[in-house]
């Protein structure tokens, strides 16, 4: 005498599960109609940095912390994208390269230096992302130098 036990009787609660993963998969398509603002503003004024420092400042400190942000791929995929812009725009709120006046001398002459001794910036899962943006020792002397001179 055999009973059937439906199609699923190879895993009790398979039904549940591909719910979920439906509810899931619905979800994370959702999320991307949720709006992420990927703008750069204009730059209206450029940082006075010697040709050395300019190249480190770009390469490792542009993204987040100027209006020149270069968007990667994952600033497009939620919830990812909402992470990516809100460092932006945290980072450029803190010290902005592209807007460049006595209130970021200051900040430079206050933090850059201490943040990049430390450790601190570029943060490591940036570097994780982006290779380019890791501070050599020599590349951590030009900074620091460069932004204890304000």
């Amino acid at each position: 005498m055999a009973v059937f036990l439906g199609r699923n009787a190879w895993f009790p609660g398979a039904m549940r599960w591909s719910r979920i993963l439906v509810g899931l998969a619905v979800v994370l398509v959702a999320i991307q109609l949720v709006p992420v603002s990927r703008d750069n503003p204009p730059v209206t004024a450029t940082v006075p940095a010697p040709p050395e420092v300019a190249s480190i400042l770009r390469r490792a400190c542009f993204d987040c912390h100027s209006n020149e942000t270069v968007w990667p791929p994952q600033a497009y995929v939620a919830p990812a994208s909402w992470l990516v812009a809100h460092d932006v725009k945290e980072g450029r709120e803190e010290l902005n390269f592209s807007a460049w006046g006595p209130k970021q001398a200051q900040r430079v002459a206050k933090k850059l230096a201490q943040e990049v001794e430390e450790g601190g910036m570029p943060p490591f899962l940036y570097v994780l992302a982006h290779p380019e943006a890791k501070l050599s020792k020599d590349d951590k002397a030009l900074l620091t130098n460069w932004a204890r001179s304000f």
